[in-house]
């Protein structure tokens, strides 16, 4: 019997397609409506889940505000008193950084010059392209090597043999020293510009480069076995009880993709919610045509009921015809949303992530949409007379 009311239900359709196709507009759209918002949404936030983890999630940045108050606080050292202080921290790295030139031959370039450790570019996940990043020896004997970001090294050597090749430091006056690496490239996250950067040993730049008697900031990274936020949380506790919350700055990325989930999570809902109204509006599309076949099939109806057809056969067939036209605008409007926001994050240049939720959402809602509004057409033509059905005119 299913079967054969499916089959009555395509027969309708295909007996009157215009008045079928507008009835089907409101449903395509309302869900493709929905389905392109979720998506949309979740392309969103994995794509600024993706621009924010690039240095990684385990990592947390301090940036020490320079006072007399701070000078005796941010050493080099500092990172062995955090370490001892609170749980959680594989290693602190200081950082010390100020902007330059950076000269070859004609070519000349402005940068920041980033004083770092050794063990910076595997923290970082910061892989090179060229040559190596320079070693621990490099940094205790204060060899004046540089490692060029993927920018510069571009723009100084556009063709590339950047390895082995020398090039001039500017600030006070001009130093030369050996490229011993070029990194490959880097999405700037929001503690650093990799790309437009240069890095020299920690102790080259405190020695040659520039004296500074205060880190300009650290890079903490995260045991991977513990909560990054709470570590982070906890860091923030004991910096506020040793120099006060407007001494230093603190950065999270995990923190932040908290956040940015959270907000973009809600703003999506809450536009698919609107979204789905447009579901409800079709759904009075449909009991409206639904309605109208009633009216139209009214002898029919009348024939089946006296050759014995039961009111339950009248109903379940003009409530299988409501739930196949709003399953069909159900699918379409699928296909519709995700060819939308195929087409959106390209444009955007964002990562498509599709969000199934939104598949299954849409589709039991348009047909919790074809039963509740098919309903009520379903059980006026089950309720009519067969005497007067066939009288109909």
């Amino acid at each position: 019997m299913f079967i054969e009311n499916i089959k009555l239900a395509f027969a309708a359709m295909r007996g009157n397609k215009l008045r079928t196709l507008l009835s089907l507009l409101g449903i395509i759209i309302g869900v493709g409506s929905v389905v392109a918002i979720l998506t949309l949404g979740q392309s969103a936030t994995e794509s600024i889940t993706d621009s924010i983890t690039s240095g990684g999630l385990n990592m947390v940045s301090i940036f020490p505000v320079a006072n007399q108050k701070t000078s005796s606080v941010f050493t080099e050292d500092f990172g062995d008193t955090l370490m001892r202080n609170v749980d959680g921290i594989d290693s602190v790295l200081p950082q010390v950084s100020s902007n330059a030139y950076v000269r070859k031959g004609s070519k000349r370039k402005s940068v920041t010059v980033n004083g770092v450790l050794s063990s910076y570019a595997g923290v970082q996940n910061y892989e090179p392209e060229e040559g190596e990043f320079f070693s621990s020896m490099d940094n205790i004997n204060r060899r004046q090597v540089i490692v060029l970001g993927a920018e510069v090294a571009k723009e100084l050597f556009p063709y590339g043999d950047a390895v082995g090749q020398y090039v001039s430091l500017f600030r006070n006056q001009a130093k030369s020293y050996l490229v011993v690496g070029v990194m490959k490239k880097k999405d700037a996250s929001f503690s650093n510009s990799y790309d437009a950067g240069v890095y020299i040993p920690y102790n080259t730049y405190q020695q040659r480069f520039r004296r500074t008697s205060t880190v300009g900031a650290y890079v903490v990274e995260v045991n991977e076995d513990v909560n990054t936020i709470e570590v982070s949380d906890k860091i923030t506790q004991y910096l506020d009880n040793l120099v006060g919350a407007d001494a230093y700055g603190l950065f999270s990325p995990a923190t932040l993709v908290e956040m940015s989930k959270q907000i973009t999570g809600t703003f999506s809902s809450f536009l698919a919610a609107i979204a789905a109204i447009s579901l409800l509006v079709g759904g009075i599309g449909i009991m409206n045509i639904m309605l109208v076949s009633v009216a139209e099939r009214t002898k029919e109806i009348g024939i089946r009921k006296a050759l014995g057809a039961s009111p339950s056969t009248i109903r379940g067939q003009f409530l299988t015809e409501a739930i196949t036209l709003t399953l069909i605008g159900g699918i379409l409007g699928i296909v519709f949303g995700a060819g939308i926001s195929v087409a959106l994050t390209n444009l955007v240049n964002w990562s498509l992530h599709l969000s199934y939720f939104s598949f299954v959402f849409a589709m039991g809602f348009s047909m919790c949409v074809g039963v509740f509004f098919g309903w009520y057409p379903a059980m006026k033509a089950s309720r009519l007379d067969p005497i007067e059905a066939l009288n109909y005119e």
